[in-house]
């Protein structure tokens, strides 16, 4: 038998706030890196202490937490909220951040810079520091790998006309991802249409490569009386190779888009 120990813990970093005009020791306080996972909300506690680590007292400050892609643009902000010991007496120099689920949800992975100052009563800031250069930006390092979040989704919108004796329309063809699904595979689509009239189906093939001899099979079909006011959604189980959307009328101006997610 295997044991395998998992550890419930605070994530908790130290901060020094140059507040007094002294000098910060040379240490690293806060430049341990982070890490935060996306889907759920993650919690992150700082002890905030002075130039003689002794705690701060945070009563007169609001902590300010700010976060920063690569491009330097701020995508998350949040205050600290001060700690309790019994839910009603402070902490000295202890206050958490969440960064919540939300924040989180179209920041890819990769890492962010954040930095953390205080904000007294009249509105001026006080910085915290990572070591004596007075360099404030820690690191976080966002992942998906505990929570992975839900495949891309495809947006089709490009229709070509197919002439026969009863023209029809076809999209560009996607990769349906075989090898993520398994033998009962639920695919779904939505259709964005204004006033269509028609049938829009959907079309598979097992072939590895599409060419132009290509057998399509119908997977399953929507028909349009031109009063949809909302999307109108399609689901079809199946592995399949490559995907298609066909349509008996013209699209044009009136299929806006396809919306598909394997």
């Amino acid at each position: 038998m295997q044991l395998i120990p998992r550890y419930l813990v605070s994530n908790r970093s130290t901060l020094t706030a140059n507040e007094a005009g002294f000098v910060t020791e040379y240490r690293p306080v806060y430049n341990r890196q982070l890490q935060v996972y996306k889907g759920i909300d993650n919690v992150l506690d700082f002890k905030l202490l002075n130039a003689d680590q002794k705690p701060i007292d945070l009563s007169a400050y609001t902590p300010k937490f700010q976060a920063f892609d690569e491009n330097n643009s701020l995508i998350i902000e949040h205050d600290g909220i001060q700690l309790t010991s019994d839910g009603s007496t402070p902490i000295k120099g202890l206050f958490k951040v969440t960064i919540t689920e939300n924040d989180l949800l179209n920041v890819k992975d990769q890492f962010l810079k954040y930095s953390i100052h205080l904000k007294d009563a009249n509105n001026d800031s006080v910085l915290t520091y990572t070591n004596s250069h007075f360099e404030n930006n820690g690191i976080i390092k966002v992942s998906s790998a505990a929570n992975p979040a839900p495949r891309a989704t495809y947006n089709v919108s490009t229709f070509t006309e197919v002439t026969e004796s009863t023209p029809y329309w076809i999209t560009e063809t996607l990769d349906a991802e075989p090898g993520i699904n398994g033998n009962e595979a639920l695919h779904t689509a939505v259709v964005y249409t204004t006033s269509y009239v028609g049938d829009v189906t959907v079309q598979a093939t097992l072939d590895n490569q599409v060419t132009g001899g290509t057998s399509w099979a119908d997977v399953a079909t929507v028909t349009f009386t031109g009063n949809e006011t909302t999307p109108t959604p399609v689901n079809y189980n199946g592995v399949f190779s490559h995907v298609r959307f066909k349509s008996t009328a013209s699209p044009a101006d009136k299929i806006t888009k396809i919306l598909v997610r394997n």
